[in-house]
């Protein structure tokens, strides 16, 4: 029986944004009822991600791709997690 290892689900934002506090709740407890998980990277800590993400945080990666951005739908997530 091979066994699958959990999905990772970065969550691409700043301090002091909403958006990115909305974000993590819902990315917190889709990753908590799939046992995926959950990174945090912050675009004002990293020139790379803040000149690819700036106009578009927060934005979240499964497994490293762009999943979303702005607003993060709780049923599509979990989808995405349980494929």
């Amino acid at each position: 029986m091979t066994t699958t290892p959990p999905k990772t689900v970065t969550l691409i934002g700043k301090p002091g944004c909403h958006l990115c506090d909305d974000a993590r709740a819902v990315v917190e407890r889709v990753a908590a009822q799939t046992g995926a998980e959950v990174t945090e990277q912050d675009i004002t800590q990293d020139a790379e991600l803040y000149d690819r993400y700036w106009e578009q945080i927060p934005v979240v990666l499964v497994d490293g791709e762009q999943h979303t951005f702005w607003r993060v739908d709780e049923q599509r997530l979990r989808a995405a997690l349980t494929a």
